[in-house]
Order: C-alpha cells, then structure tokens, then sequence
C-alpha cells in the first residue's frame, strides 16, 4: 500500500481528515517530524531538527486576485491545467503557476467539489444546493442532477452490473456531515480510499465467489486498512494546544498492523485563524508529486524536497561538511547552489567557532587553484591574528601566490616565533618570496640577539638559497653545523674555505682531513699547512693522515713531522721513522735525544750505524736483556754480543736470559767460564739443559746436512 497525504484539521474538539494517496516518489523511512513553513509574510517557526520532506509555496498570479474578492471552496488537479471552485458559485480553470486560463459562473451558491475526465475536456460540478452539473469544456454539451444533501454515507455501486455493492457509514455519527464532510479518493479503480472526521477507510473492491452469489451483487467491499487519530504518533499536549487552528500535512504509511507517520507538517495559511474543518481540500498531483492544500483564503502547494532544497536546509541548520558533501555528490543536478560557494560558508563558519586549524585545512580543498580566494582567505586570517593557522596549507606549487603574501606570513614568525619561522624557511621553496627582503628581516632581528642560533641556521639557509655561500658557510661553522661539509661539497665552495680550514678541524677535525685529502687539487697541501701553521695540533692531524695515505706525498714537511709527532703523537713516532725515507735522521736523533725518547733513540743511532752505542742504551736505560739480546740478533755482529756479555756478567737475572737465548748465536761455553764462582743464577738447572738441548739440535742438524 503507498503512503496516504492526510489534512487534519481541529479548529475545535473535532478533527477532520482529507486524504489523498501518494506515489511511489513519497515512499521513505518512517520518522515524526512537525514543523511550520514560512508562507508569504507569516513566519512559521521550525519546531524539529530533522529535515523535513516537504517545500511549500503558495499558489499565486491569478489565485492572488481570485481570494481577494471571493473564497476558495474546491479544487481538482488534471495533468494540463487546475480547476479552482469558489464560495461565489465560480469554476476557474488556471495553470500551474495560477494563472486563469478560463472562468465559468456555475451555481450562485458555494461550489463543494470538481471532477474532471481524463480527457480534461468535460467536467462535473457539485454545489452546496445539491446539484450535480456535467458540461464539456470545449463543447455546448450539459447534464445537471439535483441530490439530497448533506451526505450521511457512502454509496459504491456497480456501473457495470447498475447494481449498489456497499454502504460505507460514518463511524461517529455525533460529528454533523455539514461540517465535517468525507472526502473521497479513486487510488485506482478497485481501491477507495475516505477520510471522514478523525478517520482514514482504505477499501479494496473484490469479486465476490460464485458459490456465495445467491442474490448478492458479483463484488462486495473489505476495509484493509482503518486508520484514526489513536494510530498516529501521540504528539505533545502543549504543541496541540499551541497549532490547534493549524491544518496539518501529514503522509502516512499503512502497515499490516498500524501505520507510521513519514512526515507530519503544520501549516500557517492565510486566516487560518477562522476556518472551519470544511474549509480546507487536499488535492495531488501524481505526476508532478505536488500537494494542493486548499483553504478559502489560500491555496498552498507542496513539493518534494530536491538536493538544492536538501542542502538549504543542511546549510540553515549549520551543516556544512554535510552540505559540501551533498553538493560535490549533486553537482551535476543542483542548479541553486554551489559548491564553492558553500565551501566558503563553510570556512566562515569555521572561523567564526574559532576552529581555525580545520578552517585553514578545508582551505585547500575548497579554495584549489583560485589565487584571488586564497589571498583574500589569508588577508581575513591576517585580520584575525591567525595567519600562523594557515601557513601550513598555504598553496607553494600550482598555484603559487603572490610574494606579498609568504612575506607576510614569514613577518608573523618571525615577530613572534623563530622555530615556526625556520621551519617555514626550510619546508618553502626559496622563489616564493623575496629572498632579499626576508634576509633583511632576519638581519635586524639578529641586532637584538646576535647569538640566537635559530635565527643564524635560518640566515644561513637564506643566503645558500642566495647563493651566498660564503656568508651561510661563515654562520655553518660558527654553529658548528652538521651540514657544513655537504654544502661545501654540494655547491664547490673550496675556493671559499681557503682561509677557513682552521675553523673547519675545530669542528670536526677527521672529516675536514678527508675532504681536503680528498680535494688536494683544489686546495694544496702547501696552502693547507701554511693556514695550520698557528694550530701545530691541527697540522698535524693533516699531516699525519697524509703520511699514512702516501709516504711520500708531504716529504717536504717530514722534518717539521718529527716535532709534531714527538709534541702531539709521540705512538707514531717511531712507526713514522721507520716509514720514511726522507726524515733527516740527525734533525729525529738530536729531538728523540733532548726529549729522552730511549726506544726512537735506539732505532735511530742502529739505523745511523752506531749499534754499540744503541746497544748500552737498551741496558743502561731501559735494562731490558730479551730486548737487547734481539737487538743483538738483529744486528748479528760479534762485537755486539761481546759487549752484552760484558754488560751482563755480574747481572744473575741478565746471564739467566743469555744463557736461555744465546745458544744458537754464541758458544755458551764462552759464557760459562765468564762466570764468578759461587754466583747465584737464577733457573741456572733449566738454562744448562736448555743449552744442551740446542747443542744436540745443532749437531743433528750438521750431522744430517753432511749425511
């Protein structure tokens, strides 16, 4: 069963229902809702925060002019035109914007219904005297009949069969048929449809079986569906008594069981105030969905809500992320709004809540590619104070903004806030503002507070975008900045660090050695010791480093190496005399020499030649027999071993080591006798078998060989 459009009228303690069927386009999920229209120049309060189903207007043009002098009593809907009776007696045949198309004096007394055949070409007219009148409309044809009145039931007869099926009675017959008449509906032709006083009859003509013909007529009637004022939501006392005079739209849907209400409106027409239940009609139009709502004062139309309809009301209730949702959904179909324009509502809306984080980032979806609404949008958050909210999603590609603009944004910052400004300057790219001007800026600030390591990282980013790479590479060392090295390397500033090699080892001395080894050919090794030459510890880092990728390279510098070794890095003294071929061996003696250096000393006087005197050093200064007795093996002189036996002859623990070692270099027998009688020798057992250990090996060894 479709939803039913009911007129409930209680101007008094009865209620009177005008029904009429909707079609299919009505179906919806069942909800209450109340509410009141603003029609003309009354005003309707909305009563409810759910969206309401309906829009009205009133019927206006040739209506207008009509209810100005006479009262509307009926009205009938034809798919081409709309036939308007009046109190007057008068039939007048109107457009659907209310326009008369045509006029006909039917009766001198009030005309009380109009029906028209499908054609629209011929129309019947009942008034209050009880006459029935047919006439064509295009034609001199007429039929008039003349009837008891008022109405006490309703008659359903058999045009086919000329037989009566039914009589459908009032339900309360206290309510005077005068004042509160039935309204009838066709919704096709086996279902009728009544609405009398508080009551909704839905009656569905059926074929009645053969086997319960007898002298009944071929069809009967069944009610399937009874609806009354009991079936419809309860709705609050105090609104009763407040829209008591008000006629009611309400569509209902009828369910097996009940019913449920799908929209229920309460309408302020004109006089309203002294209308009667009889006063008012509801009419449809199933082709166009509309309403007629007749009043003698008004006739309103009502109509389907469409999208642009949906989104007022969206937008009226301060929806507006659902309203710029139903319109990108219904671009192509709304034909009242647009999206931007909502989305500007929206952001107004926003900024006026103060949220203005959300009102910013709707910005860039809402604004897109529009420069002129951007940089108005930033100029109204300039006004505000709240150009900070809306920096980050300020447009920095496609499109791009006026300078003008990031300037302004950058100034906020950096009035009030130096990291949101510094971060500004490291997320924008350096072409969207004047770079000059924002150098400036940043210049003055620093004037107050010449240290502030924010504000000099940031002028440094400024002046690399500058290309002044100079200047950012003097702040970058002076901060200490991870990125000095990769911007030297990334922009070829070597020619600029020339004089800023010192400052370059004191922040990170391993990597400023690398990068200049590494670009010897754009700074020298000459230019880079000459700068060092202040800094002798940082000279010889360089130097060093040098030394152990190319022993040749800075041969030149090897001598001034002997006293960096020896002042900064003596563990690498001796590993570098060994190394190079081009230390002056005196210049390294005369300095290992005052510096008491015992083991460089030792290398340097063998290595000159002078292995007696390197040989006394080890035992007189360093009284180390297993490394004189090495020394003495290295160098393999006789001499040598002669003199370190004479060295060690009243030293028990130092003829305990010869006497271990000397076995395969000197006869130990010479030793031996060497040795005082009574002597204490330490481990003297373990020597002698060793001795002659190394005695059989060697005889074993000659015996093999000769063998």
């Amino acid at each position: 069963m479709p939803p039913l459009a009911t007129v409930k009228i209680n101007p008094g303690q009865e209620e009177m229902s005008t029904v009429v069927p909707v079609g299919k386009a009505r179906k919806g999920r069942a909800e209450y809702l109340k509410k009141f229209v603003n029609l003309g120049s009354e005003r309707l309060e909305d009563e409810s925060e759910e969206e309401p189903k309906l829009k009205y207007e009133r019927l206006s043009n040739g209506v207008t002019e009509i209810l100005q002098k006479d009262a509307a009593s009926c009205m009938t809907v034809h798919e081409k035109f709309l036939a308007l009776g009046t109190h007057y007696g008068k039939v007048y045949l109107l457009d659907v914007q209310g326009n008369i198309t045509q006029k006909f004096d039917v009766s001198p007394v009030k005309i009380n219904q109009i029906s028209l055949d499908e054609s629209g070409e011929h129309m019947g007219v009942c008034s209050e005297d009880g006459k029935v009148q047919v006439f064509g409309l295009y034609s001199a044809e007429e039929f008039h009949e003349t009837f008891d009145c008022p109405i006490k039931g309703v008659k359903i007869l058999d045009m086919v069969s000329k037989q009566r099926i039914t009589n459908v009675p009032r339900d309360d017959i206290s309510l005077r048929p005068d004042m509160y008449p039935c309204s009838l509906c066709w919704k096709d032709n086996l279902t009728l449809i009544i609405g009398w006083g508080n009551s909704v009859k839905i009656c569905s003509v059926k074929e009645r079986h053969a086997s319960e013909m007898r002298d009944l007529p071929n069809r009967y009637v069944e009610i399937v569906h009874y609806l009354c004022e009991s079936s419809f939501s309860v709705r609050d006392k105090l609104q009763e008594v407040e829209c008591c005079a008000r006629p009611r739209l309400d569509i209902v849907q009828p369910l097996p069981e009940s019913c449920e209400e799908i929209s229920s409106d309460a309408l302020t027409v004109r006089g309203f105030q002294e209308n009667e239940c009889r006063d008012y009609h509801l009419e449809y139009s199933e082709g166009e969905s509309l309403f007629y709502i007749i009043s003698p004062r008004d006739v309103v139309v009502a109509k389907e809500r469409d999208q642009d309809d949906h989104i007022d009301w969206l937008l009226e209730k301060k929806k507006y992320e659902e309203a710029l949702m139903a319109a990108e959904i219904s671009q192509k179909t709304i034909k009242k709004h647009k999206i931007l324009d909502i989305g500007l509502a929206y952001i107004n809306h926003l900024v006026e809540k103060g949220e203005y984080d959300l009102a910013a980032r709707k910005c860039q979806k809402i604004l897109g590619k529009n420069t002129e609404l951007w940089e108005f949008e930033v100029y109204k958050f300039k006004e505000i104070g709240q150009l900070k909210a809306i920096s980050r999603y300020l447009p920095r590609r496609d499109p791009v903004l006026k300078p003008l603009i990031y300037e302004m944004v950058l100034h906020e910052f950096l009035e009030s806030d130096y990291e949101g400004f510094a971060t500004l300057i490291k997320e924008w790219p350096g072409d969207l503002y004047n770079n000059t001007i924002i150098v400036q800026a940043v210049v003055d600030h620093l004037k107050k507070d010449p240290q502030n390591r924010t504000l000099l990282r940031t002028l440094a980013e400024l002046y690399t975008y500058d290309q002044r790479y100079g200047r950012a590479l003097e702040i970058y060392l002076t901060l200490r900045h991870k990125d000095v090295f990769q911007l030297i390397h990334k922009h070829n500033l070597f020619s600029s660090i020339r004089d800023k090699i010192v400052l370059l080892m004191d922040f990170d001395s391993e990597k400023a050695v690398d990068m200049l080894l590494d670009n010897e050919d754009k700074i020298s090794i000459d230019r880079v010791v000459e700068e060092l030459e202040n800094r002798p510890e940082l000279q010889h880092v360089y130097l060093h480093k040098l030394f152990k990728r190319d022993h040749h390279k800075g041969q030149r510098y090897h001598e001034k190496q002997i006293s960096l070794y020896a002042e900064y890095d003596r563990p690498n003294l001796l590993p570098f005399l060994r190394d190079s071929t081009h230390c002056p061996l005196e210049k390294a003696l005369e300095i290992c020499q005052q510096r008491n250096f015992v083991e460089e000393t030792v290398y340097l006087l063998s290595r000159m030649g002078n292995s007696r005197s390197a040989l006394k050093m080890i035992m007189e200064e360093l009284h180390d027999v297993d490394k004189a007795i090495e020394f003495a093996k290295e160098q393999d002189d006789g001499e040598l071993w002669e003199d370190l036996i004479l060295y060690s002859i009243d030293k028990p623990p130092f003829i305990t080591g010869l006497l271990n070692n000397i076995g395969t270099h000197v006869d130990p027998i010479l030793l031996i006798h060497r040795i005082k009688e009574g002597m204490e020798i330490p481990n003297l057992r373990d020597s002698l078998v060793k001795i002659l250990q190394d005695y059989n090996l060697q005889v074993d060894v000659v015996f093999f060989m000769g063998y």
